[in-house]
């Protein structure tokens, strides 16, 4: 009996492998826009959303970006493509972190006003890809009512992508994600008293 060389095995292995890759690749035809939801309390849930946009743009696709939450002070993503993508839509709640304002009439208020601007891009047909960076806490503390958002996002042009991060996504979001992926925390160099560092935490 013939015994199969490492290198025999190996490809009969991949070629069983691939056979079911191109089985999914044919199976899935429906050609439409995704909700992709990245929670949990592990870091790079923005970072990812920002990968997407970036990738986005590098298909020639017009994407535009709406940051809850943060803004108190510049990220280096925003400094990045105000620079280098001065057409991209990024639109800043601009107050920072809830518990760094402490006033949540403040909050609602900022979440209200930057909830126009993104409602207004949830219908623009040629926006192929929305990121509604840290929109979970939105929800989570019922600064926008979440019936409100949910319909806005259902009824978006077909083809747009929307991209939302933040930790604590609510059921309702879940309910209508097509991909969710949950970042979990199973280290962080904080804890172990190293201060955050530009270009790796903002």
């Amino acid at each position: 009996m013939n015994e199969q060389t490492p290198e025999e095995r190996h490809q009969k292995r991949m070629q069983r492998k691939k056979e079911i890759v191109d089985a999914h690749i044919a199976a899935a035809t429906e050609d439409r826009g995704v909700v992709v939801l990245i929670t949990g309390n592990g870091k790079g849930k923005s970072s990812s959303g920002f990968g997407m946009v970036m990738r986005t743009l590098g298909h020639g696709y017009k994407a535009a970006v709406v940051q809850f939450i943060k803004g108190a002070m510049d990220c280096g993503e925003h400094f990045f493509l105000q620079k280098y993508c001065p057409e991209l839509e990024f639109h800043v709640m601009g107050t920072g972190f809830t518990w760094e304002t402490q006033d949540k009439s403040v909050d609602i208020a900022a979440a209200k006003t930057l909830w126009t601007q993104a409602q207004r891009l949830l219908r623009d047909d040629s926006v192929q890809l929305l990121l509604l960076d840290e929109m979970t806490y939105m929800l989570k503390y019922g600064y926008l009512p979440a019936d409100d958002v949910i319909d806005a996002i259902r009824n978006r042009p077909r083809h747009q992508h929307v991209i939302i991060t933040g930790r604590g996504a609510t059921p309702e979001l879940e309910a209508i994600a097509d991909t969710i992926s949950d970042i979990r925390d199973e280290r962080h160099a904080f804890r172990a008293g190293v201060k955050a560092q530009k270009g790796v935490e903002w």
